[in-house]
């Protein structure tokens, strides 16, 4: 007979303790902990069980020159934006968490994808929707290809659930399952063997070796477990759907976070149409990529030129609008970053950033009231980065501050103007990384001159062809300091 006990549960960061606590010690958050019952004994066997568990042995230290290594072979998918903000595309037995606001999408992108892997046999497990549910969102995501010539049918077939899939080559297909016991789920991977699962969502499932409900921190915990343990044994990839809570966290357990191996934020607002899929965590590339995409009734468009959402299309030169050029892990973009700065009504002057660090804000004004001379500690200030992104790159600081003098001087900027420098406590344009970059996507947006610093040029004697200028056809300024900047643009 299993043995229990209650234990109690941090909400926020899963900390464990056998008593009730006021403050948890971890997270320092209050009234976070909750009780559950943990069931012990011989009865907590794992549901996925590997093939020869007799075989079982011990691990044992290895030199670092004896481990023999092989470049890993990732699964790309036709989605060249996801493949993006994977590293380049699907790493066998990796373990992927998906998170978003309810709505934005992620259920969605993850079917879209699942009935569009070439070759590829995925299962879908659901446990928020119905079959019916899931079959007419598949039949609006599917735009089925014209049959070949001399066949009348064009060879779809059915899966488990009897949703019908596009002929993908190779009798690739997608098949659903409603079910939240993850001992049944596991039975249904042994006998359909799919080569990738995605689970929507992690927190409708439940392990009838935890008495828990389903969504508690221990029922998360152990149920990913057991999936991270299903996907390093079988090399299979699976995807995890995760709600978020109201403080934009991911829900349930912080442990779960650092169980995956890649952690994905789904961004957006439900009244656009543009979403953004960000990486926070990534074992196998990059964490700092983002993925854009433009939600329409067939489903999630890929945005490969980001620029189309973030540059505004205006006739009219207007004041406090600036354009700066940065960059989203490996990718340059061109953003539209705007400022309003008018004349206090109260005591207190208001600063408001969105998109952008407020603290980082504030500090760009004190250099412009101490090297500049503009009085702006009585004035309130806006500023604004389009399109609904956060940006945290530095090089757009000198797009803000020029924003901030024109919206204060209400001098338009000229059109076809870019910024890319970083501006420095001394009012100095400091250098920025992949400078290169940002001056070619520049060029290929059309503009007509931008604004780098100095610093970024190579010393006399080092070697020119770092960065050779006259290769671009745009008009790249120059500039050292603020100072500079603000008489080539405004006399």
């Amino acid at each position: 007979m299993a043995k229990s006990k209650i234990a109690y549960f941090c909400q926020s960061c899963g900390f464990e303790s056998p008593k009730w606590l006021g403050k948890c010690p971890s997270c320092q958050q209050w009234n976070t902990f909750v009780e559950e019952v943990i069931e012990k004994g011989n009865a907590a066997v794992p549901a996925w069980k590997p093939a020869s568990t007799s075989q079982q042995r011990a691990n044992k230290p290895v030199a670092v020159t004896e481990i023999t290594y092989t470049e890993e072979h990732r699964v790309p998918t036709p989605d060249k934006e996801f493949n993006r903000v994977l590293g380049g595309g699907i790493v066998p037995g990796s373990l992927v968490l998906i998170g978003g606001e309810p709505g934005i999408g992620k259920s969605t992108l993850m079917l879209q994808l699942a009935l569009n892997m070439p070759n590829q046999k995925v299962l879908y497990v659901s446990g928020e929707e119905s079959e019916r549910q899931i079959k007419m969102r598949a039949e609006r995501l599917i735009t089925p290809p014209p049959p070949p010539e001399g066949d009348a049918n064009s060879g779809n077939y059915t899966g488990l659930s009897g949703m019908v899939a596009p002929p993908l080559g190779g009798g690739g297909g997608c098949y659903v399952l409603v079910e939240t016991s993850t001992q049944n789920i596991f039975k249904q991977i042994e006998s359909l063997e799919p080569d990738m699962v995605v689970i929507d969502s992690i927190q409708t499932l439940h392990s009838a070796h935890i008495e828990s409900t389903p969504g508690s921190v221990s029922q998360v915990r152990e149920c990913t477990a057991e999936l991270l343990r299903f996907a390093k044994e079988t090399s299979t990839p699976v995807f995890l759907i995760g709600h978020i809570t109201k403080d934009g966290m991911i829900a349930g357990p912080k442990i779960l976070e650092h169980m995956v191996d890649t952690v994905l934020q789904f961004e957006g607002d439900r009244h656009h149409v543009y979403r953004i899929l960000r990486t926070i965590k990534n074992r196998f590339g990059s964490a700092s990529e983002l993925g854009i995409y433009e939600m329409m009734g067939e489903g999630l468009r890929e945005v490969s030129n980001p620029s189309e959402i973030l540059l505004s299309h205006r006739e009219t030169p207007l004041s406090g609008i600036t354009i700066s050029a940065t960059l989203e892990g490996m990718r340059p973009m061109l953003i539209e970053t705007q400022a309003l700065v008018s004349a206090s009504a109260y005591g207190m002057p208001q600063r408001t950033a969105t998109g952008f660090d407020t603290k980082r804000m504030s500090m760009l004004l004190a250099v412009l009231e101490k090297r500049c001379g503009f009085r702006l500690g009585a004035k309130d200030v806006f500023l604004n980065i389009t399109g609904g992104i956060r940006v945290e790159d530095p090089a757009i600081d000198l797009g803000l501050a020029a924003a901030i003098i024109s919206s204060h001087e209400d001098m338009p900027i000229p059109f076809k103007t870019c910024f890319a420098g970083e501006l420095g406590l001394s009012g100095e344009i400091r250098a920025v990384n992949r400078v290169e970059q940002r001056i070619a996507e520049a060029q290929k947006l059309g503009f007509n001159q931008i604004f780098i610093s100095k610093y970024n040029l190579p010393a006399s004697g080092q070697d020119k062809k770092r960065m050779d200028l006259s290769r671009y056809a745009i008009d790249i300024k120059i500039v050292s300091s603020i100072e500079e900047v603000f008489s080539l643009l405004f006399g």
